[in-house]
């Protein structure tokens, strides 16, 4: 992305004066650079992970946690040192107490580089540590489970509620990161866009003793539709986009097969966000979800009120069905195109100009789909771009479609090739943890490609999937609709003795409802992830050593144990610690002595890892 930190940031109203052209360019940007990089071959299949972290001060005197806002400084530290050719790259991200970190360079494709990933996030924990105070900690937790309620962060942001503006009711703009415009300028302009506040709703934990979680002052004042006592409430982008989550993006061989791993990986997602739950706590109240996903979602919707069908269309042109922050919309391989079984509302002038500059018919409908959204971050310096030389109006674009998925274009003037970038998953609390998720994902993306795996099913299951993902204890509660043939008709043993590359898929609606656990571990129908993976490791044996095969078993084992129940997930825990401390009253209120300890017990998780 271009550099926009001397520039001039435009108000909504003047982006919506902008917003044909802008798009318009955003397309012939597209086109140039497919055109360009449509054919290119053998990049390396390079992958990395991006880490967000959670600066938290532990006061053990008071018995209290609090955010500490104090991240553009700490950043300012990080960048200034160079610590040898292993220093990571450290970034700011939404709140002011959050960093973004990913390695100084990707990891290969060989198994020998799994041993690399928990090194580095271990070196960038301690790093991060080393510029803190004594009595702070980098936590990777999703969301602080205090955020928005009191004085949650120092310096002290408390507000009064009875003072009602238009500010948001729980999270003063001092919690957002006030060192990049993109940040401030998104915050904005999605309140702009959607012409009211951003408000929030998800269900409270109904405990024995659990009374109003939605305040009826606030309730009065806001304009849910659907609000109800049994909300917490929200207001704010902070609530979301303050959630801190793991990330992984694979570079691919070419563009064909980053469009292949896209569409294997879709229904992976909603999986890969119930077994890493992490999530259960939100404005001081178990809730009755266990991921941070709902919570993203609605934060981040800039609907208006015609777009989300409310109200006849006027002055918009489309019904939208989903937020900006949701589930992919549509496979983008033609031979899936059968699967997309929802109506795809996408910008026909769009996808017209593509049919006729060449792409097929489901690539086009991907990106016609992502330009029914409008750019929420503009400069004046950047509004008149060149196709062939700026490719900023299509990245606002395809940044600010918050997916599960996302297909990333080569990068101009690097050698940096397509690539998916997986975007569901919650960070966990120890560098094992993450690292684990993080090489399992790395480990799926090998067997799909490998022995040509096929995950599709109908897109509107998919969305199903997202829906259980997030309810609490999903992981061994709920069922998830999953192909049961995913290749040919052999056993798990044939599949041995099969070489990489030749198993052929079957076409067809072969799915059903799976447990999480027989999709990782495996049934009599499909033979699991895991096993699968077990077979891939075995034919390539030759490219690892005995300490990276250790590592690696110990990796899938917190996988299949997470998915079986053995080991809980991070949101089982955090909630059960809540449930059973001494102080809980039974009445869903995680008080400040309980968070302080549960943070206290968190920050020992991270130190120690789960092996």
């Amino acid at each position: 992305m271009v550099d926009t930190s001397n520039h001039t940031p435009l108000s909504w109203e003047e982006i919506t004066n902008n917003l044909d052209g802008v798009k318009k360019q955003g397309i012939r940007q597209f086109i140039y650079q497919y055109k360009k990089h449509k054919d290119r071959r053998n990049d390396p299949l390079y992958w990395g992970d991006e880490i967000e972290y959670m600066i938290v001060k532990i006061d053990d005197e008071e018995k209290t946690t609090k955010l500490c806002l104090k991240a553009k400084d700490v950043l300012e530290t990080l960048n200034k040192r160079n610590i040898g050719n292993r220093t990571p790259i450290w970034t700011p991200e939404f709140g002011a107490y959050m960093v973004e970190s990913i390695p100084e360079r990707p990891y290969s494709d060989l198994l020998y580089s799994i041993s690399e990933v928990e090194l580095s996030m271990k070196e960038r924990r301690k790093e991060l540590t080393s510029v803190l105070e004594e009595d702070e900690i980098p936590f990777t937790l999703p969301s602080y489970p205090r955020l928005g309620v009191g004085c949650f962060a120092v310096p002290s942001t408390e507000r009064n509620p009875n003072n009602v503006t238009s500010k948001p009711w729980f999270s003063p703009d001092d919690v957002i990161y006030k060192g990049r415009q993109r940040t401030t300028s998104i915050h904005q302009n999605i309140k702009d866009r959607k012409g009211g506040k951003i408000e929030i709703l998800i269900p409270v934990y109904q405990d024995i003793k659990t009374k109003l979680a939605f305040p009826a002052v606030i309730k009065t004042k806001c304009k849910m539709e659907q609000s109800n006592d049994n909300s917490i409430f929200m207001e704010g982008l902070v609530f979301g986009a303050g959630c801190c989550g793991l990330q992984t993006t694979f570079q691919m061989d070419n563009l064909d097969e980053a469009r292949f791993l896209y569409d294997q990986l879709v229904n992976i997602c909603p999986i890969m966000l119930a077994l890493s739950a992490a999530s259960p706590v939100h404005r001081g109240y178990l809730s009755d979800i266990d991921t941070r996903w709902p919570v993203l979602s609605q934060s981040f919707d800039d609907r208006t009120d015609e777009e989300k069908g409310q109200k006849p269309l006027k002055n918009d042109r489309f019904r939208i069905q989903k937020s900006r922050w949701s589930s992919v919309e549509t496979y983008i391989c033609p031979e899936h195109s059968q699967y997309n079984n929802t109506d795809i509302v996408y910008d026909k002038d769009s996808y017209e100009e593509l049919k006729n500059e060449g792409l097929d018919e489901a690539l086009s409908k991907h990106i016609a789909y992502l330009f029914i959204r409008d750019p929420l971050f503009l400069c004046s310096e950047t509004l008149d771009q060149d196709e062939i030389l700026d490719i900023q109006h299509l990245e606002n674009i395809n940044s600010t479609n918050w997916q599960t998925l996302r297909l990333k274009l080569p990068i101009c003037n690097t050698s940096t090739g397509w690539r998916v970038e997986f975007r569901p998953m919650e960070i966990q609390l120890s560098d094992f943890e993450n690292a684990a998720y993080a090489v399992f994902v790395f480990l799926v993306t090998r067997i799909v490609i490998a022995y040509r795996l096929n995950f599709v099913i109908p897109i509107s299951k998919v969305d199903e999937n997202m829906s259980a993902a997030s309810k609490r204890d999903a992981v061994l509660e709920e069922k998830f609709y999953f192909r049961r043939n995913s290749f040919s008709d052999k056993s798990i043993t044939e599949i041995k003795i099969t070489k990489p590359g030749q198993l052929k898929t079957k076409d067809g609606n072969d799915f059903c409802r799976m447990t999480i656990d027989e999709i990782i571990n495996g049934n009599v129908e499909f033979p699991g992830l895991i096993p699968l993976i077990k077979t891939y490791l075995e034919s390539k044996c030759e490219d690892t050593d005995e300490e990276t095969n250790h590592l690696t078993n110990s990796y899938l084992k917190l996988i299949s144990d997470r998915a079986s129940g053995a080991e809980p997930t991070t949101a089982n825990f955090i909630r059960n610690f809540v449930t059973t401390h001494p102080y809980y009253q039974q009445d869903s209120i995680v008080s400040d002595i309980i968070n302080h300890e549960l943070l206290k017990a968190c920050a020992k998780k991270s130190n120690g890892g789960i092996k």
